[in-house]
């Protein structure tokens, strides 16, 4: 695992493992999150993402092992932990017969704030997350974009020191994404909040994390920065290149592996994988223009979150 200095760790687990039954959902997981980070927690349905979320909000007690956020035990000062961390759970439950203002008001009076103070704070949030023009329309008015940026709102009234979010651009169209992906960023970069989100969406969570954590069946197989994993995945001395032309005949095969340098042809999801001793990414080119195919798809293989983590998973299923 990689670790952080002891001086910024806020969120520690120590072999926190969570079973039902026969099935192990958290396997012995060792984690450790810096203040002002945003560490995103990957992994398909069913990897033990949520699990692992409940056991440090205290909503659910592990089998074994412990986590702490700002030294406080979760699983022993669940109230404490509430205290201090806001949570956005991947379907956030609002009265939709409600205006924005008013479910705000509401969550602002279960954590004790009323009167002007709370006036002012709701009117502060609902500007910071865009929502000041519609503040007085019902809820059930809202679309899903603007219902996650109203529970990133409701998070932040009680001021938590850590924001933990649960698949939070699910469902959102782009232009949503992008606005609630520089929410989040600016949750770190101007507030100083730790944030820990957990997705499937790979490409949108490289683009605002700091560190990444992927999990396989209950297991973390791999901690550190993009660049970091991305190092440990790549194959030395071998070369991945994604390819497509048209036809897509038995013969355009042939002259994939015909090229000099190429060791290995194979399918995956729809593309041809040209392995290679070098990048022979012009040679395919000329080749493909020789033979009178129509060049499709080009890409050289390592470079972004979605490939670390295919390489990753593969790994670790096959353990």
């Amino acid at each position: 695992r990689e670790t952080v200095s002891m001086a910024e760790v806020i969120l520690k687990t120590e072999r926190l493992t969570k079973k039902y039954g026969r099935l192990v959902a958290v396997d012995r997981l060792n984690l450790e999150i810096a203040e002002g980070e945003v560490f995103g927690l990957l992994g398909p349905n069913g990897a033990g993402k949520t699990t692992t979320i409940l056991m440090l909000l205290g909503l659910t007690e592990p089998s074994s092992g412990k986590a702490t956020i700002y030294g406080r035990d979760c699983t022993r000062d669940p109230i404490g932990v509430k205290r201090i961390v806001g949570y956005l759970p991947d379907n956030v439950a609002f009265y939709n017969d409600m205006t924005g203002r008013e479910n705000m008001r509401f969550i602002g009076e279960m954590n004790g704030i009323y009167g002007k103070a709370a006036e002012e704070r709701i009117d502060m949030l609902l500007h910071r997350v865009s929502l000041q023009d519609v503040a007085d329309k019902k809820v059930r008015t809202y679309s899903r974009g603007m219902r996650q940026r109203l529970g990133i709102a409701d998070v932040l009234m009680k001021d938590p020191k850590v924001v933990i979010l649960d698949e939070p651009t699910l469902g959102i169209d782009p232009e949503g994404v992008h606005e609630l992906l520089s929410l989040i960023k600016e949750l770190s970069e101007k507030d100083r909040r730790t944030v820990l989100i957990s997705s499937h969406q790979l490409y949108q969570v490289q683009q605002i994390c700091s560190r990444v954590g992927i999990f396989v069946s209950g297991r973390l197989v791999a901690c550190g920065n993009i660049d970091s994993l991305r190092e440990a995945t790549r194959a030395k001395d071998i070369v991945e290149i994604e390819y497509l032309a048209r036809p897509d005949n038995a013969e355009l095969e042939q002259m994939l592996s015909a090229i000099p340098g190429v060791d290995e042809v194979k399918r995956e999801r729809g593309l041809y994988v040209v392995r290679a001793k070098q990048d022979v990414r012009d040679a395919l080119v000329a080749a493909t223009a020789e033979k009178g195919y129509s060049l499709r798809h080009l890409r050289r293989l390592g470079g972004d979150l979605d490939d670390i983590y295919r390489r990753y998973f593969e790994r670790g299923g096959a353990q």
